[in-house]
């Protein structure tokens, strides 16, 4: 009949094979020991890698407490009245423009755009321009106080223009270069 294994006999097997392991590496390390004829080092036995511990707001820690605290009255029986709950901070509220203000900046936009069409009204009548960009430019000319927008079709034509430019500059040189 095969005898069954109980906890008692695992755990007692496993004492043994432990006591005989710590024998085991202490004559290993006498043995090496009398090699190298210097002091009996002990084996080296790995040592489990300690990792960083995971750091917590203040605000977290406290919560982890009060939680602990509650565990351990709720085992021990306690009746201790729950700790309120921390209660946070309404968040603030956005800022928001008055309706006055927003009636300002609808005015302003309505006038910007009244003079601006006013003004290419008045530069089509005058003489009918070439190019789209010419007819831009002189439209923000006539904007009082408006400086050309960056990036828009005056700052187009001029890359274009220098881009032309710079195609045929490469070529100069290089026939330059060639005649020499």
């Amino acid at each position: 009949m095969p005898t069954k294994l109980t906890n008692e006999i695992i755990t007692a097997a496993i004492e043994g094979f432990e006591s005989q392991k710590i024998r085991i590496d202490q004559q290993i390390s006498e043995l090496k020991a009398m090699l190298s004829d210097g002091p009996a080092e002990p084996a080296a036995t790995p040592e489990p890698t300690t990792r960083k511990r995971k750091r917590f707001s203040a605000a977290a820690r406290k919560r982890m407490k009060e939680a602990q605290q509650r565990r351990w009255a709720k085992t021990r029986g306690e009746s201790r009245p729950p700790v309120p709950a921390a209660t946070p901070e309404p968040p603030k509220s956005k800022r928001r423009i008055s309706e006055e203000g927003m009636k300002r900046i609808v005015a302003a936009t309505k006038k910007r755009w009244r003079l601006a069409k006013a003004a290419k009204a008045q530069t089509a009548k005058k003489a009918p321009a070439r190019t789209k960009a010419a007819a831009n430019k002189a439209v923000m000319k006539a904007l009082p106080g408006k400086p050309a927008q960056k990036g828009g079709p005056l700052k187009k034509a001029a890359k274009r223009a220098t881009a032309k430019k710079m195609a045929t500059a490469p070529t100069q040189t290089a026939t330059q270069a060639a005649g020499q």
